[in-house]
Parts: C-alpha cells; sequence; structure tokens
C-alpha cells in the first residue's frame, strides 16, 4: 500500500469574496477563467475573478445545492424548487426539470455534468433519519432517477476515462464507486471505494475524528481528492482506494475542492461557516486556494 504523507502546500490563502453559509459546489470556467459556487443556505450563487478581484453574487428564492456550466454561457442550477437554466447576464431562470420529492423534506445537493453532457445530481433527506434520498441523470430533457438508498447524496465525480463514477454518502462515511457507461447513462452496482469511522468509532478506538466525505473533485492521474466535512482536512485517494495524501486545512468544514487556473493546478475548496462552540476559525465560510503539484481534471459542460 502507498504511504500516505502530509501535504504542506505553500501558502494556502482564502479569495477575497464575501464568506457563504455552505459554500459548495465551486467549478472553474475555462473560457471566462474565473470560479463559481453556490452558497446553499445563504440562497446564492458566486462568482469570482481571482486575477481582477471582481466579484458577483446572485440570489434566489430557494437554495441552490449545485451548478454547471452550460454552452454559451449560461448555468445548470439545481435549486430545491427543480432544475433551471440560469442566464447569469439577465438573471432570468428558466424551469428545466421539477423537483421530484417533497421539498418539505429533501432538496438537491451535490451534482456534476460529465462527458457526455448529461449532469447527475443527488439529493438530501433533511430529517437525516432515513436513507430516503436518491440520485438523478437529467438528459435529452429528462430527469431519471437512478439509485437511492442513501441519506446525504454527495461526491459524484469521475474518472479520466469516464469509466467509473465516484458517488458518496455523507451520512454512512461511505464513498461508492460505480462502473459507468456514459454513452447510455448506465451504471453498475456501487461498490465500497472508501469508508470511515464515524464519531463514536473514532472514540470507541481512541482515534480522533477525521470528518466525513463531502464533495471531491479528480486530477489528471485519477485520483479522488475529498473534503472531509468535520475533519478539517483533503484527502487523495489512488484508484484503487488507498491514502497518498492529506492535506490540512484553516476550515474545519470544508466541503468541496476543485481544480481551476490556466493550468489546473490552483486548488480551489469551499467552506461552511462556523457552528457555535466551534474552535476560531477566522476563514470559515471562505473559499480557499492552495496550489497542487498534479492538475486536475477540466469541468465538463452540461447539456441542457
Amino acid at each position: 500500500m502507498a504511504k500516505a504523507h502530509a501535504g504542506r502546500p505553500q501558502g494556502i490563502e482564502a479569495l477575497n469574496a464575501p464568506p457563504s453559509q455552505l459554500g459548495e459546489s465551486p467549478f472553474w470556467h475555462p473560457g471566462e477563467q474565473q470560479i463559481y459556487w453556490c452558497d446553499i443556505n445563504g440562497r446564492a450563487l458566486h462568482r469570482h475573478d481571482p486575477a481582477t478581484g471582481a466579484h458577483s453574487l446572485w440570489s434566489f428564492d430557494s437554495e441552490p445545492g449545485s451548478c454547471a456550466p452550460l454552452p454559451g454561457g449560461d448555468l445548470l442550477i439545481a435549486l430545491r424548487d427543480g432544475l433551471v437554466r440560469f442566464d447569469p447576464v439577465t438573471a432570468k431562470t428558466r424551469l428545466l426539470a421539477k423537483a421530484p420529492y417533497d421539498r418539505t423534506q429533501q432538496r438537491f445537493n451535490d451534482g456534476k455534468a460529465d462527458a457526455s453532457g448529461a449532469f447527475w445530481v443527488g439529493t438530501i433527506h433533511e430529517p437525516r433519519d432515513a436513507p430516503r434520498a436518491a440520485l438523478y441523470r437529467y438528459a435529452d430533457g429528462e430527469l431519471e432517477r437512478m439509485g437511492g438508498g442513501v441519506t446525504v447524496s454527495n461526491g459524484l465525480a469521475f474518472s479520466p476515462d469516464g469509466r467509473t463514477m465516484y458517488w458518496s454518502d455523507t451520512t454512512a462515511h461511505t464513498i461508492y464507486a460505480l462502473d459507468a457507461d456514459l454513452a447510455t447513462g448506465q451504471v453498475g452496482a456501487r461498490r465500497v471505494f472508501a469508508c470511515f469511522a464515524d464519531k463514536l468509532e473514532s472514540r470507541q478506538s481512541g482515534q480522533p475524528y477525521g470528518g466525513r466525505p463531502d464533495g471531491a473533485a479528480v486530477d489528471a492521474e485519477g485520483c479522488y481528492w475529498v473534503a472531509m466535512y468535520e475533519g478539517g482536512r483533503l484527502l487523495r485517494l489512488s484508484p484503487a482506494g488507498e491514502l497518498l495524501q492529506q492535506v490540512a486545512l484553516p476550515v474545519l468544514r470544508p466541503t468541496m475542492p476543485a481544480f481551476g487556473g490556466a493550468d489546473l493546478r490552483s486548488l480551489y475548496v469551499t467552506s461552511a461557516a462556523a457552528q457555535p462552540g466551534d474552535p476560531a476559525q477566522p476563514l470559515a465560510g471562505c473559499v480557499l486556494r492552495l496550489r497542487a503539484e498534479v492538475p486536475g481534471l477540466p469541468v465538463h459542460f452540461a447539456h441542457g
């Protein structure tokens, strides 16, 4: 097994942008050379230009769980109310698909487009008392349920060749891998890719709690980078699920990494605000940026 090493990236910094209540779903737009992300609880979408410091913010009537770029400059946004096409110039939305769940109990959460342009998006069952969340695929104007049996759908990412899809259940502390056929939109049975101890297991073993898997990204070597919520760290896992690297972060609740910059070696990480009783975290809720040795994969555009 490969030996994990602690990352010592030089100069982890925060973007000069308003902090989020619950930052999520960052992506780097290659045409605009800007980073986008959602603030779920703040019901907002952010855009930031690292070169100039220019920042834009759009507000919504319901929570944006995730977003992806569309050809032509629009975005696909997964709001609690449904999937919408959003024009950042006019700030107008057009409904693409209604939410397929009880909106008093669930909302859309983590989502990403695959190389074919299909948008995969999961839900969160907010009571967190049963595995009632699901995974959906939006393509050709249709929203199809692809799987269930989770409580907080998260961690969506694809291998460089598109033949493996990663999907996690944050509540179960488990990341799954599934064989994928993007041409047909079909995925195989899920298998455990990585599993982490919960708080009770950590206490019983005497080990510090390392957090639970949240959002993720894949680099050019096919390694899976995952933000460990309440663990204050990023992990880099090999395609076989081995821990290769961990990077300590100055926030307790990192939520999702995304590769950006002209060379795709700037690693942006969204985070959640501090909670009552947390240790001091001046950067909680900010988007962090650090340098990665291996570049990431460019974002896939959805076809809306």
